[in-house]
């Protein structure tokens, strides 16, 4: 009688964990955006394992560019750049005209590591456009940027770890400009009660879905003026921060 109830036990646990695998696989072929182990698809709505499988691109450039291409997004690449053993890129691309994309930058002249362009990408998609037409009515066309290579360390400071701008790994996002005419302005409408105040904290919540770090003015006063969005490689179980 007890090798019978040993055996029922086993025999429950194998059932048990084949379940477990039926369902991880059947989730993975419906919803691979959902598991760690599943193909990124830039055209794909965003899911559980997005934002991983976002910074995990970082020094993987040719599957990032073969996804930004697979998914029509125009790009030129940046040649590379070195500025000592902390700062440079080799993998940063520029944003063109055309294709999947129907929102432009200003200036324009603005450059991100391959992995920071992807997720700009599917910010743009699905939460930029989507929070705009569902809180103000109309759509972005053009987002105001602060920058992204800056050769320095976190806060400017002396000493201490490097920013992700030391490698064009990062972008600081100031505002955006609808097509009915309004700018909405990080600095100026981050305390606004009303619509766009709503509208940008939607946006930073999407972005906290898709990058690795999202800093907004309620994190401190450094960060007032605009949203700064990384793909800092923190490793496998690294830790990711929204605030």
């Amino acid at each position: 009688m007890r090798a019978l109830r040993r055996w029922t036990g086993v025999i429950v646990g194998i059932a048990i964990v084949a379940m477990i695998a039926l369902l991880l696989w059947g989730m993975a072929r419906q919803r691979p955006q959902d598991v760690p182990w599943g193909p990124l698809d830039l055209g794909q709505p965003i899911g559980m394992a997005t934002g991983r499988k976002l910074t995990a691109l970082t020094g993987d450039t040719p599957q990032c560019l073969a996804l930004l291409e697979r998914a029509d997004i125009r790009y030129t690449r940046l040649p590379d750049r070195s500025d000592g053993a902390q700062c440079g890129y080799d993998d940063a691309v520029r944003f063109t005209t055309g294709g999947a994309r129907s929102i432009g930058y200003r200036p324009a002249s603005l450059g991100v590591s391959c992995p920071v362009a992807a997720s700009l990408a599917l910010w743009e998609w699905n939460g930029v456009q989507a929070a705009a037409r569902e809180t103000l009515g109309s759509e972005v066309v053009e987002i105001d940027h602060l920058g992204s290579y800056n050769c320095r360390r976190i806060g400017g400071r002396s000493g201490g770890d490097w920013s992700e701008h030391a490698r064009a790994n990062a972008v600081d996002i100031a505002g955006f400009r609808l097509r009915d005419g309004r700018r909405i302005s990080v600095l100026r409408d981050w305390s606004d009660p009303g619509v766009k105040g709503r509208f940008l904290r939607q946006v930073r919540d999407a972005a906290c879905d898709l990058f690795a770090t999202t800093l907004s003015p309620d994190y401190n006063a450094a960060h007032a003026d605009h949203l700064h969005l990384d793909q800092a490689d923190r490793g496998a179980l690294g830790w990711r921060a929204c605030r």
